[in-house]
């Protein structure tokens, strides 16, 4: 059974989101400026959270992070062992992520800590009793750090199990400044001035959409977007909940709007059958690399694009820059993710990792290292390297409880979170035949109505 998350799902509509834009073109991007002027660095030197000594005690902490993002996770892990004496192992993990720790638990050998990137993942460990209640100490520091919604986030029936540790705004658009200035182009602040941009950049030679297809989150993250700014916050929420169905008309209406540019290959890098062998991480760096002739122009999700930014000689905010989602209805959208730490063990190791994680002191490990938005208000901003991702973690500081989760991560994993099942499967089919709207509602609604009732 499904537990309904205690929390207010208000939309994420910023009257600040436009300062993006703004962050977009102005900073040097080099962490230089003027809010780096006593950065923090000094600041925050001491500790601010209080840790046991745990000399021998080994501590396994499983997330699905690879690549850069596994790099800056393991130096968040090795300072906790600097001050606890503990020795932490990191374990790679795979999505669906809850199938993996259900491999891992029954072979006996389950981490102590989990990182889990859906709502609807925490609720289905704690449904199975795999997951351990918060302990006080890590209490203690969310309800220092963190808003409430993101407390309701990882709690289930009134009781603590998730400590969010890394955020994310999946409401960006991210785009080659010298494609755009050649093509004669400007930032779009609503859809129908989106797609017109699109058709400016493809006339001066250079396909102006990159889409990571292969990887079918990338897919409902363009729907969600749509969808809440079209349909509004409250058909959000109750289509993220299923109180109506996919079959609902504003779902048609928001395929409508993405087949708008799923409809027209030539608008998208490699056409639907390219954009579908296309990974995530090589949909931003075939927009960054090439000069000014890259694969395309414009690639679009979340803040955690500048690490693999960082992977190509682009510097973000002079080379690469962004703007917030364009508004299909009367506001810009703005649709937020993250990964939450779970305790599966009991033990002193695996509270104190979640205290550790709960602290600014750990958030600003990462942010420092870039390519992470904390949800902790406590963080100084001055410790993220660049104005763009300065101003992207304020935009979601600021938002305070008025926050839209990811829609896909709210639902049951079968259906919003299993590669080649459920949503991201349905809506890669509806990248290669856009023009099947029914159908794709039809399927969508076949397979929430399945997982929602398991």
């Amino acid at each position: 059974m499904r537990t309904t998350l205690r929390m207010r799902r208000a939309a994420v509509v910023f009257t600040a989101v436009g300062a993006l834009a703004l962050a977009g073109c102005g900073g040097d991007g080099d962490g230089k400026d003027e809010a780096d002027k006593g950065s923090g660095k000094d600041k925050e030197s001491s500790s601010t959270v209080a840790l046991p000594k745990l000399d021998g005690e080994r501590i396994s902490v499983a997330a699905v992070w690879t690549g850069p993002e596994q790099a800056n996770f393991t130096k968040v892990l090795a300072e906790f062992e600097k001050r606890t004496g503990a020795t932490v192992t990191f374990v790679p993990a795979q999505d669906p992520i809850v199938n993996f720790l259900g491999t891992k638990i029954a072979g006996g050998q389950p981490p102590d800590v989990a990182m889990i990137p859906q709502v609807g993942a925490i609720q289905q460990a704690v449904a199975k009793k795999w997951a351990k209640p918060v302990g006080p100490e890590a209490r203690a520091q969310l309800g220092q750090n963190y808003a409430q919604v993101w407390q309701d986030l990882g709690a289930v029936d009134d009781t603590q199990y998730g400590v969010y540790f890394k955020a994310a705004n999946k409401s960006l658009i991210w785009y080659n400044a010298q494609v755009f200035e050649n093509a004669g182009a400007s930032e779009p602040k609503t859809w129908k001035d989106f797609l017109a941009t699109a058709e400016t950049v493809s006339a001066s030679g250079v396909t102006p959409v990159s889409v990571g297809g292969a990887d079918g989150w990338t897919l409902t993250d363009w729907f969600e977007n749509i969808y809440l700014s079209q349909a509004g916050p409250e058909k959000y929420d109750q289509l993220a909940k299923h109180e109506i169905k996919w079959t609902d008309p504003s779902v048609k209406d928001a395929l409508t709007t993405l087949a708008e540019l799923f409809g027209k290959p030539s608008l998208i890098a490699g056409g639907a059958d390219g954009a579908l062998q296309t990974e995530f991480p090589a949909s931003v760096t075939q927009t960054f690399t090439g000069g000014d002739q890259p694969k395309a122009a414009m690639v679009f999700e979340g803040d955690f694009v500048s690490v693999n930014i960082a992977q190509t000689k682009a510097k973000i905010g002079t080379d690469a820059k962004v703007f917030p989602f364009p508004a299909v209805g009367a506001d810009s959208p703005v649709v937020t993710g993250g990964d939450a730490a779970v305790a599966l063990k009991d033990g002193k190791g695996a509270q104190a990792m979640l205290t550790w994680l709960a602290s600014k002191d750990a958030a600003k490990i990462w942010a420092e290292a870039g390519g992470f938005i904390s949800p902790n208000k406590s963080l100084d901003a001055a410790a993220y390297p660049d104005a763009v991702q300065r101003t992207i973690a304020e935009a979601l500081i600021d938002a305070g409880d008025d926050v839209r989760f990811d829609m896909s991560d709210q639902a049951p994993q079968s259906f919003g979170g299993t590669p080649g099942k459920g949503e991201w499967k349905t809506l890669q089919d509806f990248l290669k035949n856009p023009k099947d709207i029914a159908g794709t509602q039809a399927k969508l609604e076949s397979d929430a109505a399945k997982a929602y009732k398991s």
